[in-house]
């Protein structure tokens, strides 16, 4: 829904995510139209500068070479009786009695050819599909935190209204093109019965595409069934259109568990999206080395990745990089460091080898939204973001190095990935924006502000920010002394004000409650493996 109009920023030609702006009626009265979003409609931006190879061809083919030394010679522990099966039958070598799988030199690179290069992701609304692949990204916001903070109540563990209260802020901007997980875990549902509750939520709140666990296969089958339900499926045409997506953790180092090999198979048979991604900290999970630690990544990588093509040939599957290092010091995890760019755009190009879609993140590893927190995430998105990634996971939100969730940085967040996607617009050069009539008839000595030229454009000539704050300092001062936090937190309640569901059919929302009420009453899913 697009709206016109001025704010005290001079923006306009706004466009919100859901109804927000909308006038409505409370007691047969109007009542006053609602903050619009300073956003533009959802759409994915794309990688039109190409991305950056940090490192040679030859250093390329290095790590790879290693990589497979490490799959052939040490192999990964395999902790799944069935993926064992797989593996032995395509010709890995699998210990007798053991877990420790070994890959002949060729037979890795064997495997990967049927991966697709790109897939369409679909969404409960299909003006929310998303393409996987190519130079086309998308944003997902923070997932799986145990905690969420605020300004005004502080730290806590999470809880189900704050779970569900920032899927209301995903869906209500644009610039999140689909929920990526919890954004904040919701301990206060017993774990058995979570999964159930949030993803019916998922299609309730939000009419994004949207991601499930990989806890059991009973919690993948149920969200297989979810979203099925969601998108008014048979079973047969969820098998034809790929509609959810998970992430695969290997348990670095070289450790490939029960949960996640199981998550694989449950996902790839259905021609759903696997995001294979090793969680190496260099240092720690990984050597200390950064070559070193994406020897493992890909190794481990690689050995998930080739799991979905001997499920289903050509399950859609995509290459996940997560490298850091520590604080050699305390033994902490360390997020947007230089050395973490430098991975992130080495995973790109290793991605590219293997002609796989890329997922990267967008990580901190500050403790309050403040300098800190901001300057980590600019130096993560834009290694994510120039190494050529595709999904960009934790993009908004990510605080305290994951074990936070917080909704001031959810908003600081949005407003960077609004300016990195204005960014990577092409810069328009046409006789229009040469302006040369322009140059003419002011001349020298002039200015621009009423010529038609400026006139024509002024509205949406530039990115309007919605934490920046341009005034001077006498007038910000006048105002209080705003600090970005501040501004970030009315935001975010602004939009939780403004929030309305997406539509959903009525007897989908009836099947959909019968399915979870029934699920409930069995007793959910296992809390164990």
């Amino acid at each position: 829904m697009s709206i016109s109009g001025e704010d005290e920023a001079g923006s306009a030609n706004i466009v919100t995510g859901n109804s927000i702006g909308q006038k409505g009626r409370r007691g047969g009265h109007a009542t006053r139209e609602k903050p619009s979003l300073r956003q533009k409609p959802f759409r994915q931006p794309r990688l039109h500068y190409g991305p950056v190879d940090v490192i040679s061809a030859d250093e390329l083919d290095a790590i790879h070479d290693a990589s497979f030394d490490v799959l052939q010679e040490i192999g990964v522990e395999v902790i799944h009786e069935e993926a064992k099966r797989y593996y032995a039958a395509a010709g890995a070598d699998v210990d007798p009695g053991g877990n420790r799988v070994r890959f002949p030199k060729g037979l890795i690179e064997q495997l990967i050819t049927t991966c697709p290069s790109s897939v369409t992701l679909h969404a409960r609304n299909p003006a929310h599909n998303i393409h996987v692949g190519g130079n086309h990204l998308f944003f997902s916001q923070v997932a799986s935190a145990p905690n969420c903070t605020d300004l005004d109540r502080g730290r806590r563990s999470g809880n189900l209204e704050d779970y569900r209260d920032l899927v209301k802020l995903g869906q209500s901007f644009n610039i999140i093109h689909v929920n990526g997980g919890y954004p904040v875990e919701p301990v206060d549902i017993h774990a058995s019965i979570r999964h159930l509750i949030c993803l019916s939520d998922c299609v309730k709140l939000t009419d994004k595409a949207f991601h499930m666990y990989s806890l059991g296969k009973e919690r993948n089958r149920d969200g297989l069934e979810i979203v099925r339900i969601a998108r008014g499926l048979t079973h047969e045409q969820l098998d034809a259109q790929c509609s959810s997506m998970t992430i695969i953790n290997s348990s670095s180092p070289l450790r490939l568990d029960t949960p996640m090999m199981q998550g694989i198979i449950e996902m790839s048979s259905r021609n759903q999206l696997v995001v294979m991604t090793p969680f190496t900290l260099a240092g720690a999970m990984a050597p200390v080395t950064i070559a070193g630690a994406l020897v493992q990544q890909n190794a481990e990588a690689l050995a998930g990745i080739a799991l979905t093509q001997l499920v289903r040939p050509g399950a859609p599957v995509m290459y996940g990089g997560f490298t850091s290092n520590v604080d050699m010091k305390s033994g902490a995890p360390a997020f947007g460091t230089p050395e973490a760019m430098k991975a992130a755009h080495v995973g790109g190009q290793l991605a590219r080898r293997y002609k796989l879609p890329y997922r990267s993140s967008n990580v901190c590893a500050a403790n309050y939204p403040d300098a800190q927190a901001a300057y980590e995430s600019v130096f993560s998105l834009w290694g994510a973001i120039m190494g050529g990634g595709n999904l960009i996971k934790h993009a908004a939100g990510w605080l305290e190095g994951g074990l936070s969730t917080s909704f001031e940085k959810f908003i600081i967040d949005v407003d960077n990935l609004q300016m990195v996607a204005e960014f990577l617009d092409p810069l328009v050069v046409d006789e229009g924006s040469l302006a040369m009539e322009a140059i003419r008839d002011v001349g020298p000595g002039g200015h621009f502000f009423g010529t038609p030229h400026t006139q024509a454009r002024y509205r949406d000539a530039f990115y309007a920010p919605i934490i920046s704050d341009w005034r001077n300092f006498e007038s910000w001062e006048e105002a209080g002394s705003p600090k970005a936090e501040q501004k970030a937190n009315r935001i975010w309640k602004e939009t939780l004000t403004a929030y309305e569901k997406p539509p959903l059919d009525p007897a989908i929302e009836e099947e959909l409650d019968a399915f979870v009420a029934k699920r409930i009453e069995e007793g959910g899913a296992p809390t164990d493996f």
